[in-house]
C-alpha cells in the first residue's frame, strides 16, 4: 500500500510566532546592557526560515563569530521559555485542517529551527496527536533540504509534498525531490512560478491535486 504523507514548514506556515520570539530576543538582547540593537516583529519576520546563523550573521555582524554565537545562544534560551509560556498565533483554521489530513496522511514537521522549538509548538497548542515526526537542524546539524529527504526515508513515504512559504523551502523540496506548495499567506514571496494555497484550509484540495 502507497504511503502517502505532507511535511510541513513551521513559521508562516502553521503560525506566526514573530511577536513572541521578537520580544524573548529583546529581553534576552537587554540583558547585555552594552547592546544598542532592537529586533522589530517585522525585522523578525524577514528572518523566519533562514538558519540560526544566517539570522546571527545579518542582525549582528558588528560581533565576532564568538561573539554572536554566545549572544544568540542566550537569545535561543530566552525565545524557547517564552515560546513555552505565550505561545504565537496559530493561522485560521490550522487544527481543523491538521485533524482532517492527518486521517489521510502521515504528518510531519521540518522547519530550520533550534531544538525544543518545534516541540514547544505541538506542546502548547496540544498538536502532537496529528503529527508523526518533525526534525530541525538543531537536532541533526543537517540543511532543510537534508531533513526533508531524512524524513520522508524515515516514514517510508512512497509519495511526499512539502509545504511552506519561502523561496528556501522551495529550494529544501527541490534538493529532496519532493513536489512544493507555496503557503502565500505566509512571510515569504516566491518568483518561479508554483503550486499555492491562500489559506491553510485550501492546503487539502491541492494536496489532493498534487499527490494523486
Amino acid at each position: 500500500m502507497t504511503k502517502e504523507g505532507i511535511i510541513f514548514d513551521l513559521d508562516g506556515t502553521l503560525w506566526d510566532s514573530s511577536e513572541s520570539v521578537t520580544n524573548s530576543w529583546n529581553e534576552a538582547i537587554a540583558t547585555y546592557g552594552n547592546i544598542n540593537y532592537k529586533m522589530t516583529v517585522q525585522a523578525m519576520k524577514g528572518f523566519m526560515g533562514k538558519t540560526i546563523d544566517e539570522i546571527a550573521a545579518l542582525f549582528f555582524a558588528d560581533f565576532s563569530l564568538d561573539e554572536r554565537k554566545q549572544i544568540v545562544d542566550r537569545c535561543l534560551m530566552y525565545e524557547q521559555d517564552y515560546i513555552e509560556k505565550n505561545g504565537g498565533i496559530l493561522f485560521p483554521e490550522v487544527e481543523e485542517t491538521l485533524e482532517l489530513l492527518s486521517s489521510q496522511y502521515s504528518l510531519s514537521i521540518v522547519s530550520n529551527c533550534q531544538e525544543g522549538y518545534i516541540e514547544a509548538f505541538l506542546k502548547y497548542y496540544n498538536l502532537n496527536k496529528y503529527f508523526d515526526d518533525f526534525e530541525n537542524p538543531g537536532r541533526t546539524g543537517k540543511t532543510k533540504g537534508e531533513n526533508i529527504k531524512l524524513v520522508t526515508e524515515r516514514n517510508n513515504l512512497d509519495r511526499a509534498v512539502y509545504i511552506g512559504d519561502t523561496e528556501g523551502d522551495l529550494s529544501s523540496a527541490r534538493f529532496a525531490g519532493i513536489p512544493f506548495i507555496h503557503a502565500r499567506y505566509g512571510f515569504g514571496k516566491i518568483k518561479d512560478v508554483v503550486p499555492y494555497v491562500n489559506s491553510v484550509s485550501q492546503i487539502p484540495a491541492m494536496v489532493k491535486e498534487i499527490i494523486k
